[in-house]
């Protein structure tokens, strides 16, 4: 298939990677081990090791990625450029299922980008080396925006990493925001390869169909959606949110298995706020990022 087909992961970017994990930990998400990432800069040089490190939430469909700078010496991964603007979420991949055919169709449609980019990582310290393969849109300004097909799901969605207090267990929604959402609709369809069509709360809705599989290997069959917002309906989506910039990569929906009861239970000594989805995590205490529970 020459589209993308699933929300496959969402970044969240801090200069320090202690106090970012230490939120998620308090929303019950567990976690992965800390990971420092390795690479290719461009597609034509050789894999180097990265400043940048995570830890990650992986669900049943999707995961959040925590990132954060390890070592400054070494190459930040385009972080700190990220932080400049605000800390938060700045990274959105989109799953697909046949990188050369999705490589292909960005080309023919114009896409300056120069081939698919490498990444890799040890799934833990000493551990066996996670491998994906991503074509980012090149230099969008909304942040990282990319397709990535993992290429050793089995490594990284570990069961013993996904047993989550907070009863997560997908990816359902990304929000952005924007004062020009036709430009960043443009942009996300080209990515994507699939049509947007107007948001009921105002802006865009782009739907991702699903894939089994696509978003993990124990990921089911379901509809993804990544909405783009103006900042006038950002607030009605995500009450209190206010866009520190823009465009704005705003917050997430997380689905559960019992309808945001744990983490209700758990968030009771958090400042909630309902929000049209679920019960809404604000940014000050989900490292820039609203996260809502639904």
């Amino acid at each position: 298939m020459n589209t993308a087909v699933a929300l496959d992961h969402v970044g969240v970017a801090a200069r320090d990677l202690g106090p970012l994990t230490a939120a998620y930990e308090r929303l019950g998400f567990a976690l992965s081990p800390i990971a420092q990432q390795s690479g290719k800069r461009r597609p034509d040089l050789p894999v180097e090791p990265w400043g940048s490190g995570n830890r990650c939430a992986f669900l049943k469909h999707g995961y959040i990625e925590l990132i954060a700078i390890l070592d400054p010496a070494l190459y930040d991964n385009t972080l700190n450029a990220f932080l400049a603007r605000y800390p938060g979420m700045h990274i959105l991949a989109l799953a697909i299922t046949d990188e050369e055919a999705n490589l292909a169709r960005m080309r023919a449609a114009g896409i300056d980008i120069p081939g698919i980019a490498w990444l890799e990582r040890p799934v833990e310290a000493g551990g066996p080396i996670a491998k994906f393969a991503r074509l980012p849109f090149p230099d969008p300004p909304e942040g990282r925006v990319q397709l990535i097909r993992h290429l050793t799901p089995e490594l990284v969605w570990n069961p013993k990493w996904m047993d989550h207090a907070n009863k997560a267990e997908a990816l359902e929604e990304v929000i952005l925001s924007t004062t020009t959402p036709a430009d960043t609709a443009t942009r996300i369809s080209r990515l994507s390869g699939l049509p947007v069509e107007p948001d009921p709360a105002g802006g865009y809705l782009l739907r991702l169909p699903g894939a089994a599989a696509a978003a993990g290997p124990f990921a089911p069959v379901m509809e993804t959606r990544i909405r783009i917002l103006t900042e006038t309906a950002l607030a009605s989506v995500l009450p209190g949110v206010i866009a520190p910039a823009s465009p704005f990569m705003a917050g997430m929906v997380i689905r559960t298995a019992d309808a945001g009861t744990a983490a209700r239970r758990l968030l009771a000594d958090i400042p909630t706020v309902e929000a049209p989805a679920g019960v809404m995590v604000p940014p000050e205490y989900a490292a820039g990022a609203a996260v809502v529970f639904a």
